[in-house]
């Protein structure tokens, strides 16, 4: 009987233990995770009935060292209303106003909202800064309420606007995400109205065994994005220097992991900020590099010697006859110079661009390879983690006319989006295996757990030695042909591609005069930590993108060799593996 009493007591002190260990824990969530929460709730007493504070999750950069930095928060401040039936003196109120705040609330705005009289309640002026607002408060102005209020804050401005997005109103009553990250996670960074009293031990205990989620399954919480902000910062510099300095309608470009899919800089020229809406251009609020689609010209001729090398319809040691220019079903295609080469290696349509030898290369293949292995790259969408994705146009697949294979064999009549592109590309530099391009690394939920996405699925596209054999000609392209060779890394094998497509007339042609330059390339080429991809479109008075991207990329590569500190991957200047 003693030892069951014992039993007992031991059970009931453990029970009163638990509970104790609970409520500590709910304490927790209530006084520091959510205490800003209550403490704004309990501020904001004198609120009209039915108002509510706006609450949202965080979005975070990720930093090198992998500290999270903030990309999209809530900045929290006063808006000051009226109520136009009990202003008295509207001219004497705002002079009370402006004798703290004249330059927060517009002297004619004022004097128009108090002048509807049929109304009791109107806003006239948002966003007032703490310090402001807490004098304006203490005034007690009659007929004037000064009421607590949060909105949406962007720490990095123009940083990373066109991926991140922006929150609005869009077509309902609530703010929600319109655009980029801001839309595609919006119920994850959504909060209903009970948020903060809703059942911490589901939240905190849901899904506890898997640590690793579909980006679908994801519960309430704040988005941990890929994007280090000094990476964004530097390409976004780069990027608006070669935009302004050759007039081009648009300039973009991708620093991504080519192993993970992991995209740690998107940007693209013009952007916007996003804490200043009323001056943005609805034009920029869309992402062209996941929306719109391109000829990219050249950068896809590595895809179609990949594509002949794994199908066996060329080797590395295969010769043609380059005659600098052939006819295809009536249409003249000719090498960038024109002139006729011989015979020559296989390589040589790398180290040279040369538009023959890729039409060659499509002609070993055979139009129903050719279709199965361009529909393999880009017959589907990537499936990266921003709305809007678009569709590669690759019409000319469909067709029986040899001169449209030949034609995408180097860019042309296939147009993709700049995400597509740099996806197809990374199969090259990841061994033949396609990835998932993303933004999103984890969701942090509001428990304070973190759950990591799972953006592990790849696809084989064609064989590690194809993509080794072209790796090892772009690589001996950026060591001898790339500014004469002036542009080899001694200690770093770097493999590179220049693309320049005519742009089309709109009739069917192309211009002739004018173009869209592409520029891929990664490092170090055998063991690749970077990927990159960059574009401009219509530069002014220059021909060829190895005279508007060259310095950009190099600029990027030097830069995050420094950055991340790459060890080196070979000791002198060679183009083939160690």
């Amino acid at each position: 009987m003693r030892a069951q009493f014992r039993s007992r007591i031991r059970f009931v002190l453990a029970l009163i233990v638990l509970a104790a260990l609970l409520i500590l824990v709910r304490l927790y969530f209530v006084q520091i995770v959510h205490g800003g929460d209550y403490a704004l709730k309990a501020d904001r007493q004198f609120a009209s009935g039915g108002s509510g504070l706006f609450d949202r999750g965080s979005i975070y950069f990720t930093g090198k060292d992998g500290t999270n930095i903030s990309a999209a928060t809530l900045a929290t401040g006063f808006l000051v209303a009226i109520n136009p039936q009990t202003l008295a003196d509207p001219e004497a109120a705002y002079a009370a106003i402006a004798a703290v705040a004249s330059t927060t609330v517009s002297h004619d705005a004022f004097i128009a909202a108090a002048a509807k009289k049929n109304l009791v309640y109107v806003e006239v002026a948002q966003h007032v800064p703490d310090a402001v607002g807490q004098m304006l408060a203490a005034e007690n102005i009659p007929g004037v309420q000064v009421l607590r209020e949060r909105w949406r804050y962007y720490p990095g401005g123009t940083l990373a606007s066109q991926s991140i997005g922006i929150v609005s109103y869009g077509s309902g009553d609530a703010l929600t995400g319109q655009t980029g990250l801001e839309a595609e996670y919006d119920a994850t960074l959504s909060r209903s109205g009970d948020s903060l009293y809703k059942n911490f031990f589901a939240e905190l205990f849901s899904n506890v065994g898997n640590l690793l989620v579909n980006a679908k399954d994801a519960r309430e919480g704040s988005v941990v994005t890929t994007i280090e902000p000094d990476v964004q910062a530097r390409l976004e510099h780069d990027l608006a220097a070669v935009n302004q300095q050759y007039s081009s309608k648009e300039s973009g470009g991708i620093i991504m992991d080519p192993a993970t899919g992991a995209i740690v800089a998107l940007a693209s020229y013009p952007d916007y900020d996003a804490n200043d809406l009323q001056n943005v251009d609805p034009s920029l609020l869309g992402n062209p590099l996941v929306e719109q689609v391109h000829e990219f010209g050249s950068i896809m001729k590595p895809l179609t010697m990949s594509s002949g090398l794994d199908a066996g319809a060329i080797t590395t040691r295969s010769t043609f006859d380059d005659p600098g220019c052939i006819t295809v079903n009536t249409m003249r295609i000719c090498d960038w110079d024109f002139k006729p080469k011989g015979v020559i290696g296989v390589k040589q349509i790398i180290l040279q661009s040369l538009n023959v030898g890729a039409s060659w290369v499509a002609t070993q293949l055979g139009q129903d390879k050719f279709r199965s292995y361009f529909t393999s790259f880009f017959g589907q969408k990537t499936g990266i983690d921003l709305p809007n994705e678009g569709h590669a146009l690759l019409g000319n697949l469909a067709t029986t006319q040899q001169v449209n294979f030949d034609d995408m064999s180097f860019g042309q009549g296939i147009a993709v989006t700049p995400v597509q592109m740099i996806r197809a590309l990374g199969a090259v530099a990841n061994g033949g295996r396609m990835v998932e391009p993303h933004l999103v690394s984890a969701i942090r939920l509001d428990s304070g757990i973190t759950r990591t996405l799972d953006w592990s699925k790849t696809t084989r596209v064609f064989s590690a030695t194809a993509a080794r054999e072209t790796t090892q000609m772009m690589t001996e392209m950026f060591d001898t042909k790339l500014e004469n060779g002036r542009a080899i890394i001694p200690t770093m094998s770097v493999a590179a591609k220049t693309g320049t497509a005519q742009l089309t007339d709109g009739h069917g042609g192309y211009y002739t005069n004018r173009f869209f330059h592409s520029f891929v390339g990664f490092f170090p080429s055998y063991s690749p930590r970077f990927i990159i991809l960059l574009y401009t479109d219509d530069p002014q008075h220059v021909e060829y993108a190895s005279e508007t991207l060259d310095t950009t990329f190099l600029d990027l590569t030097h830069f995050l060799i420094d950055y991340y500190q790459i060890p080196p991957d070979r000791g002198f200047a060679t183009s083939t593996p160690a």
